[in-house]
């Protein structure tokens, strides 16, 4: 069987991610209106959440005396995104929504920064040096987490941030994408646990922010590979 086989097996097309992700925005279902053409929700755009972890990935990728390449896996609107693209070689964006695509290209412009539209589960990714996903595998079934994963191994370093409950939880029961995330069923994404075993040589927590009593926390993991 070959890769291509096993794929097929594990995500049935057609995919659902990407029409979930479009209705998302276009009923702006996390919020925004206004002048938001789109919203990538209050996690994107709080101060309380977004400034404590634009801080730590700034830092983190200042450290470096030739910069990396930086791969944004999920960018949506770009709120945040765009703090990093002045600390980077090249900062590429990558969203499976075709108009926030389109319309990223349109709002945003620097000459290291460009923006894909692919299905990160199915798709090869950009090459790089560091990968960002902040908060995307939250929304995506088991079967398309493993598939990510296995496209990591390329990169030195990733970024990822995952909203959990608070406390003790049973990681990664399954979801189907695009209809919330593993929070209500009391649990949450860690790459490390069954069935992902994410295989990495040191972790390091960058940012921890506790939400409302009963909400859960939003973690920042920085893994080198």
């Amino acid at each position: 069987m070959n890769l291509e086989e096993k794929t097929s097996k594990k995500i049935k097309k057609p995919w659902p991610t990407k029409a979930a992700m479009k209705q998302i925005y276009e009923e702006k279902l996390w919020g925004g209106g206004g002048d938001f053409d789109f919203y990538s929700g209050d996690g994107s755009h709080k101060a309380e959440i977004i400034e404590p972890y634009i801080g730590a990935v700034s830092s983190f990728l200042r450290s470096f005396e030739n910069p990396l390449v930086v791969c944004d896996l999920g960018c949506g609107d770009f709120n945040v995104g765009k703090e990093f693209v002045k600390h980077s070689k090249k900062y590429i964006g990558v969203d499976i929504v075709p108009d926030l695509i389109k319309y990223n290209v349109e709002k945003f412009k620097a000459p290291n920064l460009e923006f894909r539209c692919l299905d990160i589960a199915v798709d090869d990714l950009p090459t790089g040096d560091c990968v960002i996903l902040r908060q995307v595998l939250q929304h995506l079934s088991n079967a398309e987490v493993e598939n990510i994963i296995g496209k990591l191994a390329n990169f030195k370093y990733a970024i990822v941030t995952e909203h959990i409950p608070e406390g003790d939880f049973t990681p990664n029961k399954d979801i189907i994408s695009g209809q919330g995330i593993r929070l209500k069923k009391q649990s949450g994404v860690n790459l490390l646990a069954p069935p992902f075993n994410f295989k990495i040589k040191a972790e390091k927590q960058l940012v921890k922010f506790s939400l409302n009593a009963g909400k859960g926390v939003i973690t920042t993991t920085l893994y080198t590979i």
